[in-house]
């Protein structure tokens, strides 16, 4: 299995965040998480189209774009058009959701569902075909820095299951991103249970050190040791 590792930018320093894109995917980041927050759907208000389209030139590496807004059609388009690749949503903040993943796709990006804690897993079932990334959130989302939630793993691998299960019927890959307290320390089980996209926000941005060449080679290199050995 390919992983993926894809460093929030809710956890990086504003003040220099090219910079702060340009270390990071020279570290060895594979893709460049972008959480949006509109203070209504989640308690927290961060960024939106205009910084994506701000950081676009700053980088190659996919835009994985995390919507915690509602409703979530309107800044669809705004985010393809800033450069966005990936675009995922919640469906308790979609209308219809079989019409927002089609939107997404018409757009020109990848799209995908995003699962909270105890949000079920069964509202992917009929919509397999419109999906290429299945994001499930191990905290609840709103701010950086919590706790991984245990349960996560079990319903990892219940989505796993189902996903595997598509792909053996369809041929179609689907990713299956976590996001939410991951870190050195347990990325392996996460990825024993079934996920290969790892979101980490302050586990990366939070280990940075002058003393790296693009100052987060160090903790990267960790993430990555501890998944060598999945």
């Amino acid at each position: 299995m390919t992983f993926r590792i894809a460093p929030s930018l809710l956890s990086a320093n504003f003040a220099k965040l090219g910079e702060e894109v340009d270390h990071v995917v020279a570290s060895g980041a594979d893709w460049i998480h972008f959480d949006v927050m509109d203070n209504h759907y989640v308690p927290n208000l961060t960024i939106g189209p205009l910084v994506c389209e701000a950081i676009r030139p700053c980088t190659t590496a996919p835009i994985d774009v995390h919507l915690m807004v509602k409703p979530v059609d309107r800044i669809v388009p705004d985010f393809a058009k800033a450069g966005a690749n990936i675009i995922t949503f919640h469906p308790e903040a979609s209308e219809h959701i079989d019409r927002t993943l089609g939107l997404i796709r018409d757009s020109g990006c990848q799209a995908g569902l995003v699962f909270n804690p105890a949000t079920p897993l069964n509202w992917m079932d009929h919509v397999m075909d419109k999906l290429d990334v299945v994001l499930l959130m191990s905290v609840n989302p709103g701010f950086g820095g919590q706790s991984f939630i245990p349960g996560t793993l079990d319903k990892l691998r219940e989505a796993r299951a189902k996903i595997d299960a598509y792909t053996a019927r369809s041929g179609r890959q689907i990713l299956l991103e976590v996001d939410g307290g991951v870190k050195v320390d347990n990325i392996a089980a996460i990825a024993r249970a079934g996920a290969d996209t790892f979101v980490a926000g302050s586990a990366v941005f939070g280990a940075g050190l002058d003393t790296d060449p693009h100052r987060y080679d160090s903790v990267m290199a960790r993430l990555r040791g501890a998944l060598a050995g999945v």
